[in-house]
């Protein structure tokens, strides 16, 4: 990884600041926390973004290759819904429509009919002679001879995921190669079935953890303040009806405060849930964020980005940015400060993001508004592993500091 530096710089006008009215004393130095295995902070599992495909467009060609191959006259795909349930068609190739309806032809319930393994879990069988077969009408009894081949689980043998079976017009003779063709078709169907699983099943903690990321949001910026009003309305009605002007207006006051700041929290909150991450990924989001401060305020921002190529999974840029995002909106509201900086920094297998201003200092988030924005703040730290860092003396401005470990190597295998 090889540091770079990028700064953006404000346009040249008079009513701005510039870097000659001011300097920083040291650069924003970062210790890591104290931790006695830091690879332990690196296998935090990563947020995964993994989307279902339909697969069934995949294995048809598949099927279709394979008939090539084995040269098969029909073949069909059936998984299991769950372990303790018969298998149901997937897809299939050369069947008549109604495939359930050769149930009884892939599970070889006849022993007269099942010949010796060929590979593996590959059989292979002569049905021209089945009994069950003698008065059948189906289109699907013209065949005489079958292969079939469990679908394994590629993590776990054990487990049974479904069958491959095809069918031949002809009686054949089927030599190893053919058995090892087929084993390495079912192999491959096998891993194709069970990655879209595992992506379904990724998909649907994604969409349990969004809502209640979105729960939890809403409870901390929204929930509180009503509870403040719905109590302050209570003490209201009491005022009035002893007649007490002074604490009713008093009440009246603090309800109609705590409704501006949850119509705030409101818009906040559709605007956060409207906006997805730039695609141009948290790097180019956090300079365009930078960009926007500085033509919307006189202040002077420095963005230093010291990371030459930043790849994380995406809850880690939205959670990131959001953070950096609501720093720079209390720089820009509360510290009165004429300079700023954002750094973006990798140090012992740390990302760190500061955010620092030589504003009045003393904590510049407000009591009410404020603890809510550094309380989400943390704890959109805390989904990515990470922690939070208030530094803050009157005088000598505020540093918000946001840095957590590298996400495991896993992480890309379970985005893919």
């Amino acid at each position: 990884m090889y540091p770079i530096e990028f700064m953006s710089k404000p346009k040249t006008t008079t009513a701005k600041p510039t870097t000659a009215d001011f300097s920083w004393a040291a650069n924003s130095g970062f210790t890591p926390p104290n931790k006695t295995d830091v690879g332990t902070q690196n296998n935090i599992p990563a947020p995964s973004s993994s989307q279902a495909s339909n697969v069934r467009p995949l294995l048809e060609e598949l099927l279709k290759t394979l008939s090539v191959v084995i040269k098969s006259d029909a073949s069909i795909i059936r998984i299991r819904p769950h372990h303790k349930q018969a298998p149901q068609p997937l897809c299939s190739l050369g069947l008549a429509p109604k495939v359930h309806e050769a149930v009884s032809i892939y599970d070889l319930p006849c022993e007269t009919c099942k010949n010796p393994i060929i590979e593996n879990d590959i059989y292979t069988a002569d049905i021209s002679a089945c009994n069950s077969r003698i008065e059948c009408q189906n289109d699907n009894c013209r065949f005489k001879s079958i292969i079939v081949a469990q679908l394994k689980s590629v993590k776990s043998p054990v487990t049974q995921l479904g069958v491959l079976t095809l069918f031949f017009k002809d009686k054949q003779e089927f030599d190893e190669q053919a058995g090892k063709t087929v084993q390495s078709f079912s192999r491959l169907i096998s891993a194709i079935i069970e990655g879209n699983r595992s992506n379904l099943s990724a998909k649907r903690v994604d969409l349990m953890a969004e809502r209640q990321a979105i729960s939890n949001e809403i409870h901390d910026s929204l929930a509180h303040t009503l509870v403040y009003a719905r109590m302050r309305t209570s003490l209201l009605l009491e005022s009035i009806r002893t007649g007490n002007e002074v604490m009713s207006a008093k009440y009246s006051h603090d309800i109609e405060e705590a409704l501006e700041i949850s119509q705030k929290n409101v818009r906040g909150l559709i605007k956060d849930f409207r906006c997805g991450m730039d695609p141009a990924g948290l790097l180019h989001a956090l300079q365009t964020l930078s960009e926007q401060f500085i033509s919307r305020n006189d202040i002077e921002l420095e963005y230093i980005n010291r990371v030459a190529h930043l790849e994380l999974p995406l809850e880690y840029e939205i959670q990131a940015f959001h953070i950096v995002q609501e720093a720079l909106a209390n720089i820009a509201t509360h510290s009165e400060a004429s300079h700023a900086r954002l750094i973006v920094d990798y140090s012992d297998h740390y990302y760190v993001f500061t955010i620092k201003d030589n504003g009045s200092g003393g904590c510049t988030f407000t009591p009410v508004e404020g603890h809510y924005g550094m309380m989400i703040m943390r704890e959109r730290a805390q989904r990515i592993g990470g922690e939070i860092k208030v530094n803050s003396s009157p005088g000598f401005g505020t540093q918000v500091q946001l840095f957590f470990p590298e996400p495991g190597s896993d992480w890309r295998k379970i985005n893919e």
